[in-house]
């Protein structure tokens, strides 16, 4: 191995003399380096010579992404024939190395995808000794496109509401890849009053009761759809018979009077049952209060329309004069306590 400095001097002078000329001037070189080498080889102890080196490296191939490694390590096994304590030169084509000894890091990071090299040159910085060459070459990936993903989505509602109430229901979302999510309610029952396209609405339940009320999401972005939903149960509402009219004998006008406003109740609320009572008079004569119930009813029946099936007609206790009691009962409720 000839001095690095002397083979690059004649190799300038190479280069000057052209083509032709340059041959013969190469050869003559060659031997002559050679002649000088073996001759020198020969006055030298058995020790010198070219180090040694190889060098490995951890990775040939890696991928600049977010989460991935983006550095590699290079070790280099190294020794002088000489025993002389060898330098080491690192170089790369891209990166950053890290270190100067036997041992370093090569740190890739925002490299675009491509092949990259790193050189390594050692020697023992005297003038008879000859320099060792290795290198180390790294692909750079592309990085593979990360579609997008729902993020977790859910939704918080009570378990129940009093009827007619106002409830709300709010949603949650973490995770994922949406960044600006675009929020699409939905309802089963009941009434969004307020909040539809945010994190939370408000939904009336108005003559829900008893029914369950379901609030679906979709969460909108990036081309996914994410849904959630949460279901609340609407209590039933308490249900009291009400009494409609109260009233003693009284001229027969003004009772139909009475009991036109009392069909319009009964009318009024779907599935309600109408309760007419009749508390007989003491010195009343026998079956006047049952005369007087059934004259009531056939006033509501064929003069308001009431389905007689909706009628209970009812014979109350004896008190000191007659006296009737019209009742209005919703579906549902119990007419217990209605006889006093």
């Amino acid at each position: 191995m000839f001095r690095r400095d002397s083979l690059s001097r004649y190799l300038t002078d190479y280069l000057r003399l052209g083509p032709g000329a340059g041959l013969a001037f190469a050869l003559l070189t060659v031997l002559a380096f050679t002649t000088a080498h073996a001759q020198k080889q020969n006055g030298r102890s058995a020790a010198g010579g070219p180090p040694f080196l190889e060098l490995t490296s951890s990775a040939q191939r890696i991928r600049v992404c977010a989460g991935d490694p983006a550095s590699v390590e290079l070790r280099a096994r190294a020794s002088s024939q000489s025993g002389v304590p060898l330098r080491y030169k690192w170089a790369s084509d891209g990166g950053r190395i890290a270190g100067g000894g036997a041992n370093t890091t090569w740190d890739l990071s925002g490299m675009r995808p491509g092949v990259y090299r790193a050189t390594l040159e050692v020697d023992s910085g005297t003038d008879d000794t000859c320099a060792a060459f290795s290198s180390a070459a790294v692909v750079v990936t592309e990085c593979p496109e990360v579609p997008p993903t729902c993020p977790a989505v859910s939704i918080s509602c009570p378990d129940s509401v009093a009827p007619d109430q106002v409830v709300s229901f709010t949603a949650s979302i973490s995770g994922g890849s949406v960044l600006t999510p675009d929020y699409t309610w939905t309802v089963t029952a009941g009434r969004i009053v307020s909040g539809q396209g945010t994190r939370t609405i408000q939904v009336d339940t108005a003559g829900m009761g008893g029914q369950t009320i379901t609030a679906s999401l979709d969460v909108h972005a990036a081309g996914l759809v994410c849904p959630a939903s949460c279901s609340i149960q609407v209590s039933v509402p308490k249900l009291d018979c009400r009494k409609f009219d109260e009233f003693s004998k009284i001229p027969r006008d003004d009772e139909k009077a009475r009991l036109d406003s009392f069909a319009i109740d009964v009318q009024n609320i779907p599935g309600s049952t109408a309760y007419v009572i009749v508390y007989p008079a003491r010195e009343a004569r026998q079956g006047e209060a049952e005369q007087h119930t059934n004259r009531l009813v056939d006033y509501l029946v064929s003069s308001r329309g009431i389905d007689p099936g909706r009628i209970i007609k009812l014979i109350g206790p004896i008190g000191p004069v007659l006296r009737v009691e019209l009742w209005t009962c919703p579906p549902g409720a119990r007419p217990a306590g209605l006889l006093r």
